[in-house]
């Protein structure tokens, strides 16, 4: 058997690379193991009631969680917003065309206090009028999800953005709202139904 001959272009090749066993510089291996050990001591050593007011403004109850906010605590409206509405309204308050109404200069956002905490307490059901546009999307109740303060919180907040300028709305007026609306137990159907609240 003759020998295979190399031609002048396998030549110019470079060799296949190989993989070789390189141990990690033990520099990097210190490093990994100081930082480590900071991560667990910092950790250890971090206080969990620490002033909310050092992070991002929620008071001790809220960042509790299941029980409800001490009496005079500031409820954050706009964290509920984002946690709750954003995902349909938008950051913006414009909404998405056709499907989700914007808050933004609506006329249900800022007129009678009333009708936009019934919305929020038992949602809605069916086409709505805002601007001028009609909207089919389905709004959700959130009357078992917040507690009076936390739909006030988030309507002042809806009511004061994106160039609305209507009157704050008090724990107080929910709670009335809520006891007034209490035999409701499904969604307003639209607008129309929405328009014969007193």
């Amino acid at each position: 058997m003759s020998k295979r001959e190399i031609l002048p272009q396998q030549r110019r090749e470079n060799p296949d690379p190989e993989e070789r066993r390189t141990p990690i510089p033990w520099l990097v291996l210190a490093l990994a193991a100081v930082l480590a050990a900071f991560g667990v001591d910092y950790i250890s050593h971090s206080d969990v009631n620490t002033p909310p007011a050092w992070g991002d403004g929620r008071s001790l109850a809220e960042l509790v969680g299941d029980k409800p906010a001490a009496a005079g605590a500031r409820i954050d409206g706009g964290a509920i917003f984002t946690s709750m509405c954003a995902a349909c309204h938008q950051a913006t308050g414009q909404g998405l065309p056709g499907v989700f109404p914007p808050l933004a200069g609506s006329e249900w956002v800022v007129g009678k206090p009333d009708t936009a905490i019934a919305i929020l307490l038992h949602g809605i059901n069916g086409a709505i009028e805002v601007k001028g546009k009609v909207y089919q999307g389905a709004m959700p109740a959130f009357g078992a999800t917040l507690g009076d303060g936390e739909i006030a919180a988030v309507l002042t907040h809806i009511r004061s953005q994106w160039g609305n300028a209507a009157a704050a709305i008090s724990a107080e007026t929910v709670a009335a709202t809520r006891a007034r609306l209490a035999q409701r137990s499904e969604p307003y159907a639209g607008g129309e139904e929405l328009a014969k609240l007193p």
